[in-house]
């Protein structure tokens, strides 16, 4: 089934041009169906469940609706630019929305044990693991704008529809560790969020940008459904890169701030438990106690960091003892001051 030709838009028409997609509909509104549900039966600690999550998914649903069954899902097969505007939705918006309203953590509150099974096995937190997001997440970008991935896209429905569901995963996998409180199984400390997220504009930006500057057109698809209408095929792919570079950078930004102050608000001073394992390790030659929270290292265990100090002491040349000694020692006036 390939993208059928369209007729030009006209106001207000334009309004009532809506796509049907009736077992996308009713899988949304199942899962939303289920999160209510569950906001209402099982609410961590016997409270309400966050008004603000609640909104995150609802504004989560709605922003489904709108990348498939809109006038923006509709024109976007025949548009580059309003095709552009529902990847940033797909890729971006909705999962962070998702992970804003704490599926996970609300699922846990119903069913513990399974959730906790699922969180603390190894290819959940393989598949949730920078090392595999990150990479995940530049490639799905690149690889669907940069090679011949939009043409087969704009010329068959099914290649359309995987598409959005490959750009819903990878942005969730990438975004659940790294914005908000959800459950993952790890906790990677502020900086390290914030730097991973300012390395994922690296890929928006490389796409916006040739999208921008190139004079070859890669999905001539979308002008040949417009029969004659609209832009060019190259002005159309030129404004896609404009969107993709300055409202993929944007949010990302915004997401960077939001994790900025995150770190600011809970003074997070600790390197996270990989580097301060690290740490500790070369210092003292321990390692931290597994059955500690995540993110307790030398500084939250008063005996390593006991030992640390010690050992900080020793490499100076200092001993400890004589350091308390002299500490306790009362000062006298024939002290020279220094």
């Amino acid at each position: 089934m390939t993208m059928g030709h369209m007729q030009p838009p006209r106001w207000p028409q334009l309004l009532g041009d809506w796509a049907a997609t009736p077992i996308a509909s009713l899988v949304i509104g199942l899962v939303f169906l289920a999160y209510l549900w569950m906001a209402w039966r099982c609410t961590p600690d016997g409270g309400r469940w966050s008004a603000f999550r609640l909104l995150a998914a609802a504004g989560a649903v709605l922003s489904l609706v709108l990348a498939i069954n809109s006038p923006l899902a509709v024109y976007g097969a025949n548009l580059f630019w309003a095709h552009m505007l529902v990847h940033l939705l797909m890729v971006m918006v909705v999962p962070v929305l998702v992970v804003a309203a704490q599926p996970i953590k609300l699922a846990h509150s119903c069913f513990p044990r399974p959730v906790d099974a699922v969180v603390s096995s190894r290819p959940f937190r393989f598949v949730t693991h920078p090392a595999f997001t990150v990479p995940l997440y530049a490639i799905t970008i690149v690889g669907t704008h940069l090679t011949g991935f939009p043409q087969l896209m704009v010329t068959h429905m099914w290649i359309h529809d995987l598409e959005l569901i490959l750009y819903f995963v990878s942005g969730y996998l990438l975004f659940l560790p790294l914005v908000g409180d959800e459950m993952t199984g790890r906790r990677l400390p502020h900086p390290m969020r914030f730097g991973l997220l300012a390395i994922c504009m690296l890929p928006d930006t490389v796409v916006g940008v040739a999208l921008m500057m190139t004079g070859t057109v890669l999905a001539p698809g979308f002008a040949d459904s417009r029969m004659g209408w609209g832009p060019s095929a190259l002005t159309d792919q030129n404004a896609a890169g404009a969107i993709m570079w300055v409202g993929g950078d944007g949010l990302m930004m915004l997401l960077m701030l939001v994790v900025a102050r995150e770190w600011i608000a809970t003074r997070d001073g600790s390197m996270g438990g990989w580097l301060d394992g690290i740490r500790q390790r070369e210092t003292i030659g321990t390692t931290p106690d597994a059955d500690r929270p995540d993110g307790a290292g030398i500084d939250a265990d008063d005996a390593a960091l006991a030992a640390y100090n010690a050992k900080l002491a020793a490499l100076h040349g200092l001993s400890t003892d004589a350091g308390e000694q002299s500490s306790d020692r009362p000062a006298t006036g024939d002290e020279e001051e220094t």
